[in-house]
């Protein structure tokens, strides 16, 4: 199918585009975006886990759960990118929590999103794009920044979203 508004996904990334037109503002989304999402994955891994049934990391299992069926819903393959995503951004909070501890993972996790959504607000401030971010618009654009960066890439490999 030919990238046209059609879908609810095209329509989405035509906004979302829109409000990312500054080449350096759209460098700075490749690089902020991921790390953002992995650090409110890793926040939700540091949400403490009562009883014994379930082990520290549900919540952000459940919420990466969560906005995988809304993006799987828009896009098979760009579902499947994200479910990988995922599963790459649990590994790595398990890893770093092995290693430092979950006072650790959630220090570090702060720190990447504090300097990430700096950069962020950089990206849209006068000096580059001059227009204000689009979740300010509708919040489910912060939702759609993780995928608007996977998109970009998939188009770099030639493969359809």
């Amino acid at each position: 199918m030919h990238a046209t508004a059609e879908r609810p996904i095209d329509r989405f990334f035509a906004s979302y585009s829109a409000d990312h037109q500054h080449p350096t503002n759209q460098l700075i989304h490749v690089f902020a975006v991921p790390a953002i999402l992995w650090s409110v994955v890793a926040l939700l891994w540091c949400i403490p886990v009562f009883g014994t049934l379930f082990k520290t990391g549900v919540w952000a299992a459940l919420a990466m759960f969560g906005a995988w069926m809304f993006y799987y819903r828009l896009s098979r393959p760009i579902g499947f990118g994200m479910l990988a995503a995922f599963f790459f951004m649990g590994c790595l909070c398990r890893l770093l929590q092995a290693e430092y501890g979950l006072g650790g993972l959630f220090k570090l996790a702060v720190g990447v999103f504090v300097v990430a959504w700096i950069a962020q607000f950089i990206g849209h401030s006068k000096l580059f794009e001059g227009k204000k971010p689009s979740f300010f618009t509708d919040l489910t654009y912060l939702l759609i920044g993780p995928i608007w960066v996977l998109a970009k890439f998939y188009r770099k490999m030639g493969w359809k979203y």
